[in-house]
């Protein structure tokens, strides 16, 4: 199949020439990479935390909730910022501060100043994803765009598994400002190569007015549509199914598996390698196999693994390997559908991508934070109530995709401009 040709201006003395697929695939994977760096490097650290900054378990666990609270707040406006200026001046800038948030939290002195650093980063973080997501929409359409897209997750999966792991190793040999510092080194020359490689794939008559009543226009069409609310809906709680895991690590690890600080990799392993796998499949299948059949591979997988990791669980104490290995056909289920769903979203208000981009992102990162705050510190205390968490939230995914599949054939028949995709059968 022929790829489109991207849209970007051709290259003159003041612009960047295009990058290859594969160029900007890995810049806006390095991207995206911000976000779980953020998170699942420092978790092993939260002990060292805890005795260096003579805090207790509760207000380190609020560094997490802090910058998972300013991204998710903070997101809402990252898409909204790059239709009005730009993608390419969003993530400049966006990139310069995080490398001082990170440098901020390497040099805190007390849990307050960590707060205030962990915000800084929280706020800054979420612009790689969102606006990645809006310059893959700008410049593919369909199954190209949803091939790239998956490309991306693809490079991005190492993040999760390698970030637990290098957390682990930092802390076992330095310290946790160690951690921050190599963020501050990573997101430097991210900026170096954004710099230099990435171009502006939003042209000065594709903008939109960055004013208080259009935006306010703009959050009440997308959130007040059934169609946003079911699709987003669906991808944040698969997410939701892994994030539960990912936010009980640090006692599922310890406590419950009996591994050190420095055994993270037993389950962020399986999870990222389902992620990857995952998203190889749905980059083959784009194009090829029909939305509806993928999506159900999807989610008899995620449906599947969660009920696999109920029944041992009901049955048997918690163990290595058969504990961790639900985790990795969870997240292969999640991959395949989430190329999927994120361009369906945005092909909702093609006018507007990076605003539902934003908006997409903000409702995942919000159940995110609830899952993290309210949903894990009652749930860890039980690994079968994990695993029954995390069947719950693959059901009502689930129900949200087939309640957005009726709608769309009742409310909104296709549109061969727009829904063409969205209706392969």
């Amino acid at each position: 199949m022929t790829q489109p040709t991207p849209t970007i201006p051709a290259p003159t003395p003041k612009t960047i020439p295009p990058p290859s697929r594969a160029l900007l695939a890995l810049l806006l994977a390095g991207l995206a990479t911000l976000g779980p760096f953020s998170i699942d490097t420092y978790l092993p650290a939260f002990p060292n935390i805890e005795q260096t900054l003579r805090a207790d378990l509760v207000e380190v666990q609020q560094t997490l909730t802090a910058y998972m609270l300013a991204f998710a707040g903070m997101i809402l406006w990252h898409g909204a910022l790059s239709d009005a200026f730009g993608r390419r001046n969003l993530i400049l800038l966006s990139l310069a501060v995080f490398a001082i948030g990170s440098l901020g939290c390497a040099s805190a002195h007390s849990i307050e100043y960590l707060w205030a650093f962990r915000v800084m980063q929280g706020v800054s973080a979420g612009a790689g994803v969102v606006i990645g997501r809006a310059i893959i929409r700008d410049l593919y359409a369909d199954a190209a765009a949803a091939r790239l897209l998956s490309l991306v997750t693809m490079i991005f999966s190492i993040a999760p598994a390698l970030a637990p792991i290098l957390g682990g190793w930092i802390v076992k040999h330095t310290d946790w400002r160690t951690i921050f510092l190599t963020l501050f080194g990573y997101t430097v020359l991210l900026l170096f190569f954004c710099y230099k490689r990435l171009p502006e794939t939003l042209p000065q008559d594709r903008r939109t007015p960055f004013n208080p009543s259009f935006l306010a226009g703009s959050y009440v069409q997308i959130f007040k549509s059934p169609a946003f609310q079911l699709k987003a809906g669906a991808l944040a709680f698969n997410f939701a199914g892994l994030f539960l895991y990912v936010a009980a690590a640090p006692v599922f690890i310890t406590k419950h598996l009996g591994l050190g600080e420095d055994q993270f990799a037993w389950q962020f392993v399986p999870a990222v390698a389902g992620i990857f796998l995952g998203a190889l499949l749905a980059n083959r299948f784009a194009g090829r196999v029909s939305i509806p059949v993928m999506m159900a591979l999807g989610y008899v997988l995620m449906i599947g693994a969660g009920a696999a990791n109920v029944v041992y669980h009901f049955y048997f104490p918690p163990a290595i390997p058969w504990s961790v290995a639900p985790l990795f056909f969870y997240t292969l289920g999640m991959s395949m559908t989430a190329p999927v769903l994120t361009l369906l979203i945005m092909d909702l208000f093609p006018a507007i991508r990076g605003t539902v981009a934003s908006c997409q992102s903000f409702t995942q990162t919000m159940l995110g934070a609830a899952v993290a705050g309210l949903v894990a510190p009652f749930l860890v205390h039980s690994v079968l109530w994990l695993a029954l968490g995390q069947l719950a939230f693959a059901l009502i995914a689930l129900g949200l995709w087939l309640g957005s599949r009726y709608y769309h054939y009742q409310h909104m028949p296709p549109d061969a401009s727009v829904n063409a995709w969205e209706s392969m059968e």
